[in-house]
């Protein structure tokens, strides 16, 4: 009985230094916590601006990058009409009608009676159509398209960035090609199926809208900014989010969050671009192409469609990669079901008559460095990797799981521990006394 109050003084003294110290621990740990999700905040919301910077840098920016995404619009149908459209408005209207009486062939236009001057404008406006249709449909038009975007990317970049001047000229709110070239293309066509008044025609200037915007003039200063970010914005995020997850108390919880919280950045990024792409297509002024205008945006925002989809697959991959390597009961689960069942299969082929030798036992022995070797090595391949593209990463993880699956495969299975026999009683049966033995 002495020693109950000094038990009970004992007790009382260990609940105020728990308390004591639980309470700046809980206050360290709120703060963390804290920390730890504002950077992945910050992170998920620089996730869409590092991604425009990239493009801003590595396609616009880059003059070989630039031309292999505009060349193919040489062969776009609603391109290649909206040229033809405007090579054919500004020939006619340069072509006297009048000079064409004498010396124009009777096969290339219809006799058409009384009505001459109208019948030979229409005829004269389908025959140039036609022969601007020749000539954007040409392989020569592919050449001089993408010649010249590479002539101009220099002056395509000052454009978008605020400055002028060459091919490419912001006007206004627009950026415009200009399309003297092809129509000296057309003209040289013309001559060569006899309307020799087309030879007389001067030089031609017509523009052909790249893009068009109120807001490009406000967009100047912010475009230029996320062009001389770069490629460091990205590695900033990351870095961002790294540090939040490194800060939060549980960590494995924080990089799954990190993960899932950078590929809902992407979707936003690709939901905006969504959203732009139809609010662009409505405010087109009169007389631009809008099928044009569609093939031309989609065509400079691929890079940024292929990034949105990367970076929300990997994003989602390696916030499942996190979930099962974790603690939680279905991922131990799944954990469970696929050891039992590549050991089950190496149990299978063994007895087939498989032999490793001394294989299996070091695999198993090892395997958890062999396993982080393998991510290492996928980790570097996506690093090094120039350009990957969503496809890129689902082949990636999926050579890592089934990489990860020949290891546990080839691994010696653990020998599951064998029951224990209850030890024989030799004393008295609690409900009677012991068996005698027979005689």
């Amino acid at each position: 009985m002495s020693d109950d109050p000094q038990q009970a003084e004992l007790s009382a003294l260990r609940e105020r230094v728990a308390a004591l110290e639980a309470g700046p621990r809980r206050e360290r740990h709120r703060l963390r916590s804290f920390a730890a999700v504002a950077l992945i905040l910050v992170a998920a919301v620089l996730t869409p601006l590092s991604v425009v910077a990239v493009w801003a840098s590595q396609e616009i920016g880059d003059t070989d990058r630039y031309v292999a995404t505009v060349a193919p619009l040489a062969s776009d149908p609603a391109v290649q009409d909206a040229v033809a459209n405007r090579v054919t408005t500004a020939l006619v209207q340069q072509i006297p009608v009048d000079a064409l009486l004498s010396g124009l062939p009777t096969s290339s236009l219809p006799r058409v009676g009384s009505a001459l001057d109208t019948s030979l404008t229409s005829a004269l406006t389908s025959l140039i159509r036609s022969l601007a249709d020749r000539a954007v449909q040409s392989s020569a038009f592919a050449t001089v398209w993408t010649e010249a975007n590479r002539r101009i990317h220099a002056s395509l970049d000052k454009a978008l960035t605020g400055a002028g001047g060459g091919a490419v000229q912001l006007t206004g709110n627009a950026v415009t090609i200009d399309l003297a070239p092809v129509i000296d293309q057309v003209k040289q066509l013309l001559v060569d199926q006899g309307v020799t008044a087309a030879a007389r025609i001067p030089e031609v200037h017509t523009q052909f809208t790249v893009a068009t915007d109120d807001r490009i003039g406000r967009l100047k200063t912010g475009f230029r900014l996320l062009q001389l970010a770069g490629v460091w914005l990205p590695v900033i995020v990351v870095l961002i989010a790294a540090a939040g997850v490194l800060l939060a108390v549980r960590r494995r919880r924080a990089l799954v969050t990190a993960a899932l919280a950078v590929a809902a950045g992407a979707v936003v990024l690709g939901v905006a671009l969504v959203a732009a792409r139809a609010v662009y297509l409505d405010s087109l002024p009169t007389g631009v192409s809008s099928d044009a205008a569609a093939a031309v945006f989609d065509a400079l925002v691929h890079f940024i469609r292929v990034s949105v989809r990367t970076v929300a697959v990997l994003g989602v991959a390696v916030a499942l990669g996190s979930w099962l390597s974790g603690p939680g009961g279905y991922a131990r689960r799944v954990r469970s079901v696929w050891s039992s069942g590549l050991g089950a299969a190496h149990h299978a082929a063994a007895q087939a008559g498989m032999r490793l030798g001394p294989v299996a036992p070091w695999l198993r022995r090892h395997q958890l460095w062999v396993n982080w070797a393998l991510l290492a090595a996928a980790a570097l391949i996506l690093a090094f990797w120039s350009r990957a593209t969503a496809g890129v990463i689902v082949a990636l993880v999926l050579g890592l799981v089934l990489a990860l699956a020949l290891v546990e495969f080839l691994a010696e299975p653990v020998a599951p521990p064998e029951p224990v026999e209850p030890a024989a009683r030799t004393g008295p049966r609690p409900d009677g006394p012991a068996p005698q033995p027979a005689p």
